[in-house]
Protein backbone atom coordinates (compact mmCIF):
# COMPACT_ATOMS: atom_id res chain seq x y z
CA UNK A 1 0.00 0.00 0.00
CA UNK A 2 1.59 3.44 -1.02
CA UNK A 3 1.72 6.41 1.29
CA UNK A 4 -0.87 8.44 -0.23
CA UNK A 5 -3.22 5.45 -0.03
CA UNK A 6 -2.45 4.91 3.87
CA UNK A 7 -2.84 8.76 4.10
CA UNK A 8 -6.13 8.18 2.57
CA UNK A 9 -8.07 5.07 4.53
CA UNK A 10 -6.26 7.17 7.34
CA UNK A 11 -8.30 10.34 6.84
CA UNK A 12 -11.62 8.04 6.30
CA UNK A 13 -11.30 6.39 9.78
CA UNK A 14 -10.78 10.30 10.72
CA UNK A 15 -13.50 11.32 9.17
CA UNK A 16 -15.98 8.12 10.29
CA UNK A 17 -14.44 9.09 13.94
CA UNK A 18 -15.69 12.07 14.11
CA UNK A 19 -18.89 11.24 12.82
CA UNK A 20 -19.13 8.36 15.31
CA UNK A 21 -18.29 11.21 18.14
CA UNK A 22 -20.77 13.44 16.76
CA UNK A 23 -23.48 11.06 16.57
CA UNK A 24 -22.63 10.06 20.65
CA UNK A 25 -22.41 14.22 21.27
CA UNK A 26 -26.12 15.23 20.46
CA UNK A 27 -27.48 11.70 21.71
CA UNK A 28 -25.83 12.50 25.07
CA UNK A 29 -26.66 16.21 25.03
CA UNK A 30 -30.19 16.39 26.42
CA UNK A 31 -29.47 13.00 28.96
CA UNK A 32 -26.03 13.95 30.33
CA UNK A 33 -24.40 16.38 32.30
CA UNK A 34 -22.47 18.77 31.27
CA UNK A 35 -19.03 17.11 32.22
CA UNK A 36 -19.30 13.87 30.12
CA UNK A 37 -20.52 16.57 27.14
CA UNK A 38 -17.61 18.73 27.35
CA UNK A 39 -15.38 15.61 26.91
CA UNK A 40 -17.37 14.29 24.11
CA UNK A 41 -17.10 17.58 22.17
CA UNK A 42 -13.19 17.80 22.84
CA UNK A 43 -12.62 14.83 21.54
CA UNK A 44 -14.97 15.30 18.33
CA UNK A 45 -12.57 18.64 17.67
CA UNK A 46 -9.56 16.92 18.63
CA UNK A 47 -10.42 14.08 15.59
CA UNK A 48 -11.73 16.54 13.52
CA UNK A 49 -8.25 18.53 14.14
CA UNK A 50 -6.38 15.28 12.77
CA UNK A 51 -8.79 14.82 10.22
CA UNK A 52 -8.28 18.09 8.72
CA UNK A 53 -4.07 17.61 9.21
CA UNK A 54 -4.67 14.18 7.21
CA UNK A 55 -6.18 15.85 4.46
CA UNK A 56 -3.56 18.61 4.45
CA UNK A 57 -0.65 15.90 4.18
CA UNK A 58 -2.59 14.04 1.39
CA UNK A 59 -2.63 17.24 -0.87
CA UNK A 60 0.72 18.35 -0.30
CA UNK A 61 1.78 14.50 -1.43
CA UNK A 62 -0.64 14.79 -4.38
CA UNK A 63 1.02 18.36 -5.31
CA UNK A 64 4.29 16.69 -4.79
CA UNK A 65 4.04 14.06 -6.97
CA UNK A 66 2.12 16.29 -9.66
CA UNK A 67 5.00 18.41 -9.57
CA UNK A 68 7.57 15.67 -9.55
CA UNK A 69 5.70 14.05 -12.90
CA UNK A 70 5.67 17.52 -14.80
CA UNK A 71 9.33 18.00 -14.14
CA UNK A 72 10.16 14.25 -15.37
CA UNK A 73 7.77 15.05 -18.36
CA UNK A 74 9.80 18.40 -19.49
CA UNK A 75 12.95 17.02 -18.88
CA UNK A 76 12.02 13.82 -21.53
CA UNK A 77 10.06 16.33 -24.19
CA UNK A 78 13.78 18.39 -24.02
CA UNK A 79 15.61 15.33 -24.28
CA UNK A 80 13.67 13.54 -26.92
CA UNK A 81 12.04 16.42 -29.17
CA UNK A 82 11.04 14.65 -31.63
CA UNK A 83 9.63 11.41 -30.13
CA UNK A 84 7.42 13.56 -27.51
CA UNK A 85 6.01 15.28 -31.18
CA UNK A 86 5.51 11.51 -32.50
CA UNK A 87 4.35 10.40 -29.45
CA UNK A 88 1.41 13.59 -29.55
CA UNK A 89 0.63 12.97 -33.07
CA UNK A 90 0.16 9.28 -32.27
CA UNK A 91 -2.62 10.05 -29.26
CA UNK A 92 -3.94 13.15 -31.35
CA UNK A 93 -4.83 10.65 -34.29
CA UNK A 94 -5.63 7.61 -32.23
CA UNK A 95 -8.55 10.30 -30.28
CA UNK A 96 -9.34 11.50 -33.99
CA UNK A 97 -10.40 8.21 -35.18
CA UNK A 98 -12.01 7.14 -32.19
CA UNK A 99 -14.56 10.51 -32.20
CA UNK A 100 -14.66 10.39 -35.94
CA UNK A 101 -15.94 6.45 -35.29
CA UNK A 102 -18.71 7.20 -32.70
CA UNK A 103 -19.74 10.25 -34.31
CA UNK A 104 -20.54 8.13 -37.69
CA UNK A 105 -22.04 6.05 -35.84
CA UNK A 106 -25.42 8.00 -35.23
Amino acid sequence: MTEVQVAREKLLQDFNDVVADTEQLLKSVSSAGGEKTQALRASVEQNLKLAKERLQQIERAAVDRSRMAAKATDEYVHMHPWQSIAIAAGAGATVGIVLGLLLNRR
